[in-house]
């Protein structure tokens, strides 16, 4: 439900069982990997990957094992109100799934997305030219896997929604179709190449739009008639989800519920709704908000995008700095957040663990290769004896940076494919090192 962390005791039943708090699914992978992206670089996350399995969706695994658990649990006849949480991890990379669902997008069929213009980032403040075009969309192209990329991109969809057709099959069959609220949504968009941009991480719609499906069966607490089909075009956010999902199973409301409940929209989709709708990026002051027909985008730097979604469904045309739309700008300036929270660190002991790579008989440690945005490693000595921390340069060289006591830490501030050696002694006498990925994560000296 929670990629990767689920806090298992929110939950009294979990598949797979909660011994871990990463508990994962058996899933069929390539046995040599990448299969169409190679590495290019530390920077690259390594499951930016696809391709075509020869496997049934049973050998496959994955969310099938899951959507085939939770199946069981809504052929069962349940005496009290139960909640169930069913997570579908495709299309989350890697993107790979049984051949019969890339075989439905045949290559040379395959369209570029129509949002995508190689002109897009000229009318752009620099904070928002930084995204685009970026490495990955360039390596991707580089390689000429666009196209596949897409396929691949299409086909996990495609998988995904088969596994969701088995959840709501299984419902349908079994004793609680009646009464049972269903809600789909997903956690964010995801670029394909539109403002020449890869992945996620951005302000733009193509980034912070997500499906978003209620269904009310006749006679909950809160909306006695059920929902109805239609489609209902007012900008909503996921923090609505809990205090709807409250006020429809007649349960009071809570104070640290942020979003407004969406009953109005479900009881009329045409509803009067004066709320905005707001996405926060990762740096305070940086967001994207909007209105029935407005996108304003606004960055910590000063930079600011303004869109009329109406007639520019794919932002191309930023008219933030065009006279006759600053009412419109003011207007949206003043329904933005004035405060924003620090940002909190994670804990040290959430972070995942670089290996230890240990040095003897005079080996050195190789080259630093460094590669991309910079992010904190934090450097833990657990030996019982004072170390120090060197960055090998490009050309083998050593630079020191700092002495950590037994016992203690060091924060780092570093790069992708960085290599931090540690040594101890008088001279120091390399002891072992550590290789930076492409993110932030704690090193621990042996003891």
């Amino acid at each position: 439900m929670l990629h990767y962390f689920i806090d298992a005791r929110s939950w009294d039943e979990y598949f797979p069982p909660k011994d871990t708090e990463d508990p994962f699914p058996r899933t069929l992978y390539p046995k040599k990997r990448p299969v169409s992206l190679p590495r290019g670089g530390p920077w690259q996350y390594i499951e930016t990957d696809w391709g075509a399995l020869d496997a049934t969706d049973a050998e496959y695994g994955g969310d099938y094992l899951v959507t085939e658990w939770v199946g069981k649990q809504l052929a069962k006849r349940h005496d009290r109100p139960f909640f169930l949480a069913c997570g579908i991890y495709r299309p989350h990379e890697p993107w790979f799934v049984p051949k019969k669902y890339f075989d439905a997008f045949p290559i040379d069929k395959i369209q570029l997305p129509p949002g995508y213009r190689a002109d897009d980032l000229d009318d752009l403040p620099p904070e928002g030219k930084r995204h685009g075009p970026n490495r990955y969309f360039d390596h991707i192209r580089k390689h000429n896997q666009w196209k596949p990329a897409i396929q691949g991109y299409l086909a996990s969809i495609y998988f995904a929604d088969t596994m969701l057709g088995h959840v709501l099959d299984a419902l349908e069959k079994g004793p609680n179709a009646e009464n049972t609220i269903v809600v789909l949504w997903s956690d964010h968009g995801w670029h394909l190449g539109e403002k020449q941009h890869w992945q996620k991480y951005t302000g733009w719609r193509a980034c912070s739009r997500v499906p978003l499906i209620v269904k009310v069966p006749k006679g909950s607490d809160g909306l006695t008639g059920g929902t109805q089909p239609a489609i209902c075009d007012r900008p909503v956010s996921l923090l609505s989800l809990a205090p709807t999902l409250l006020q429809l199973c007649g349960l009071p409301p809570q104070q640290r519920h942020d979003g407004p409940s969406l009953l109005p929209l479900l009881a009329d989709p045409d509803a009067d709704w004066p709320h905005i709708a707001l996405t926060h990026l990762q740096r305070a002051g940086s967001f994207g908000l909007s209105d029935n027909r407005w996108r304003y985008i606004h960055y910590t730097g000063g930079g600011e995008e303004l869109y009329d979604v109406q007639s520019d469904p794919y932002e191309w045309h930023n008219l933030a700095e065009k006279k006759d739309h600053q009412v419109t700008l003011n207007r949206l300036r003043s329904l933005a957040p004035k405060q924003f929270a620090k940002i909190v660190p994670p804990k040290v002991q959430s972070l995942p663990a670089l290996t230890w790579k240990p040095l003897a008989n005079g080996a050195k440690a190789p080259v630093s290769k460094p590669d991309g945005n910079t992010f904190d490693v934090v450097f833990i000595n657990r030996s019982t004896r004072e170390v120090e921390l060197f960055w090998m340069d490009r050309n083998g060289g050593q630079k020191r940076y700092a002495t950590i006591a037994a016992g203690k830490q060091q924060r780092q501030n570093t790069r992708p494919g960085a290599v931090w050696m540690m040594a101890a002694g008088d001279p120091p006498q390399p002891l072992g090192y550590f290789e930076v990925g492409d993110r932030s994560a704690r090193a621990v000296v042996p003891k």
